[in-house]
């Protein structure tokens, strides 16, 4: 059987197809809305091993451009790892990886986010686990909600809030050129999570489970205490998490995070001494 490795081939429906399939059997989603959406663009780009026209396994770049301490950097995630299990355990991952670094030598590291399933695999390749730590903090207010949900439903509500992106300033010291990675959350599973605080010009992406927000990202022009703007989701919030580092981390409590059944690893010289400054990736930036 003759396997051939193919890339970058998004507009291709019949491919794209089999890439999706083979993504809602392996892990319960499909790329489709994303790409339907616009917002799948050449910085994602597929890796797939193809024979007899079908997808049959898969490692995901992701081209994730950033500054970190004034300086620019051309990071690559890998994500979307997966195998059709009637051929797994003949190498097909180990080809797409020997690929993927033979096509992007001059990157400044690769990161990824691996189940716990697959750790012995990528220190074969020279990665290694890496922390992340994040910040929390717990609020309390008699103050009800002061805050407004931006519409997320139509492709207009999507162009209205990427206006908003580029016209308001990230309050990370981290901001990666991944509009796309944000919009494949904001387009499908986080269309309820986009607020302006009511009466300024402040937005934010959160995420509200019972007395607990999830945070991830404050858009604003003007510098904001984090915790100061996470009262104004009301009296019901007790504790708070951020899903990026804020650039004002004053009174919060930076913790040693990790997520179930996910180890980070890093690969390069760069990437590893500039986890020192910026401490962990936002979490919309995963993928």
């Amino acid at each position: 059987m003759e396997f051939e490795i193919i890339s970058g081939y998004r507009k291709n429906d019949a491919l794209r197809t089999s890439f999706n399939k083979l993504a809602e059997k392996t892990f319960g989603l499909s790329f489709e809305g994303w790409y339907r959406s616009g917002y799948w663009n050449d910085k994602y780009i597929p890796y797939s091993i193809v024979t007899d026209g079908n997808v049959i396994a898969n490692v995901s770049v992701n081209l994730i451009d950033c500054s970190v301490g004034g300086c620019e950097r051309h990071y690559i995630q890998l994500g979307t790892v997966m195998t059709d299990e009637a051929y797994r355990n003949q190498g097909l991952s180990r080809r797409l990886m020997d690929k993927i670094f033979a096509d992007h030598p001059d990157a400044d590291g690769f990161f990824l986010f691996a189940n716990d399933e697959v750790l012995n695999f990528y220190p074969k390749f020279g990665f290694k686990k890496a922390d992340e730590f994040r910040y929390r903090t717990a609020i309390s207010t008699d103050k009800p909600a002061a805050v407004s949900k931006i519409p997320m439903k139509s492709s207009e509500d999507f162009a209205e809030f990427i206006k908003i992106k580029k016209s308001h300033t990230s309050r990370s010291p981290v901001k990666p050129d991944t509009d796309d990675l944000l919009m494949f959350y904001l387009t499908q599973f986080m269309q309820e999570c986009v607020y302006r605080i009511n009466d300024t010009d402040v937005y934010v992406i959160a995420e509200q489970e019972g007395d607990h927000l999830t945070v991830f990202d404050i858009l604003s022009n003007n510098a904001v205490d984090p915790a100061e703007i996470c009262k104004c989701f009301g009296s019901e919030i007790k504790n708070v998490s951020f899903g990026f580092i804020p650039d004002n981390t004053a009174g919060l409590e930076k913790y040693l995070y990790k997520e179930e059944d996910t180890t980070f690893f890093v690969l390069g010289e760069t990437i590893s001494g500039d986890l020192e400054k910026i401490l962990s990736f936002p979490a919309l930036v995963h993928a």
